[in-house]
């Protein structure tokens, strides 16, 4: 895939501008509605929380809605609420981000209200606010990962896939131990070593002209100072997985269960990219090999899928997965799995197939960026990650480039059988 594909015949415009601070501001006016979209992508995920403090990005997640210093504790979904927006937050491995959507003439709240828990949020944390959300957090893992069938899956896979000291050796929720151990000067520490202004993206698009949108984006944010970029985690790709790692456990699920995990290369290169491609053919949908074979055809499983998990730092994950219908083991559906994926590596996907995995990405791509809000959390989302939002407007040309060959070419460097780990879950008897 060349670096240098065409962009769209109609690309978004996309104009950048970064304050005296290093806030990068990406305005992409949009007058289709009197709405407007921002979205704020933060550079801290859970891949940069030390040892023994981890869930600290998605803590801080909450803890930024619960005051700044002169916006009420809880206030500040109610007051864009109030304003018609829709708002919320997401932690990932990489990234944590803002956003909101909302008429506009509320963008100067919204803007206000970004600004001001940057500039000040710690002098409304309390060691109330910070055992508040700290609970929230807690029941939301429980609710999510510990008490519902295969939640604790990710952790394991995980924990296979990466050593425990890696970066993204552990999941982005975090322990119940490091959480319990959280103190105010520990999250005070976190928030002042990341969150800065010249540690974000600030996307504003919709109803808003260019110069509009970096004037306010000044007026609100260009007085916070600048810190200290924070240090990059280790970034260095992991070699494939060797000795087959293996996790098998008894639990109460609704059925046995396999998953296969791999090393991938990071995400957003070509190799990755291709991959995914194959991923997508082997396991996403009812039309995927996976599916055809497994589910419909053999009937040996009630579910199956593959997808590829793109990540920044060096080293990406993929997973193979099926669920067993009620008395098929799940040796034979592992066998049959792993048969599915020797049979894509030995003769590659056809350019039938190829052309659904691109249709389908392309259809979903297109979806998202139909909408201001996903618009806007993609240029953060690539101006963030991969250091340009213009490569928005080159995604579809870059997937496209993509040929059956350099689909197989990667699922052979990334899918070997032999270097892959294996998660079994065993339904518990009665």
């Amino acid at each position: 895939m060349p670096d240098s594909a065409e962009p769209l015949s109609r690309p978004y415009p996309i104009h950048q501008h970064r304050l005296d601070n290093g806030l990068r501001v990406i305005s992409s006016p949009d007058q289709v509605a009197p709405s407007v979209a921002v979205n704020l992508w933060y550079d801290v995920g859970s891949r940069h929380e030390l040892p023994g403090r981890t869930g600290f990005a998605h803590l801080f997640e909450h803890v930024m809605f619960q005051g700044s210093r002169h916006v009420p504790s809880g206030q500040h979904i109610g007051l864009l609420q109030a304003a018609g927006a829709s708002v919320n937050a997401t932690t990932w491995f990489d990234r944590t981000n803002y956003f909101e959507t909302l008429p506009t003439g509320g963008l100067d709240l919204a803007l206000w209200l970004e600004a001001d828990r940057l500039g000040t949020l710690l002098d409304a944390l309390t060691q109330e606010n910070l055992d508040n959300q700290r609970e929230v957090v807690k029941e939301e893992k429980r609710q999510r990962y510990d008490n519902v069938p295969y939640g604790d899956a990710m952790q394991h896979l995980i924990e296979l896939t990466f050593p425990a000291d890696h970066p993204y050796g552990h999941t982005v929720i975090g322990s119940m131990d490091d959480l319990n151990a959280a103190t105010v000067e520990d999250v005070r520490a976190f928030f002042a070593t990341h969150y800065l202004p010249n540690n974000a993206v600030l996307s504003i698009v919709g109803d808003c002209e260019v110069e509009t949108a970096f004037a306010k984006a000044e007026t609100y944010f260009g007085g916070i100072p600048a810190g200290p970029k924070p240090p990059t985690p280790n970034e260095d790709p992991l070699p494939a997985l060797t000795g087959l790692p293996r996790t098998e456990l008894s639990a109460d699920v609704p059925a046995d269960a396999v998953y296969l995990t791999w090393r991938l290369p990071a995400a957003g290169t070509p190799v990755f990219d291709a991959i995914d491609l194959g991923m997508t053919v082997l396991g996403l949908g009812q039309t995927s090999r996976l599916h055809r074979r497994l589910v419909r055809r053999d009937e040996l499983a009630e579910s199956a899928s593959a997808s590829g998990m793109g990540l920044i730092g060096g080293t990406s994950l993929g997973y193979a997965y099926a669920r067993a219908r009620e008395g098929v083991e799940i040796e034979k559906v592992r066998d049959v799995l792993l048969e599915e994926i020797q049979r894509v590596l030995a003769d590659g996907i056809t350019a039938t197939e190829l052309r659904r995995a691109k249709a389908q990405f392309e259809r979903h791509w297109l979806h998202e960026l139909a909408r201001i809000d996903s618009r806007a959390d993609a240029f953060g989302e690539f101006a963030t990650l991969h250091g340009d939002p213009h490569l928005v407007n080159q995604r579809l040309n870059q997937v496209d480039a993509i040929t059956t060959e350099d689909v197989r070419t990667a699922l052979r460097s990334a899918l070997d059988p032999e270097h892959r780990s294996i998660l079994i879950y065993r339904k518990e008897q009665a």
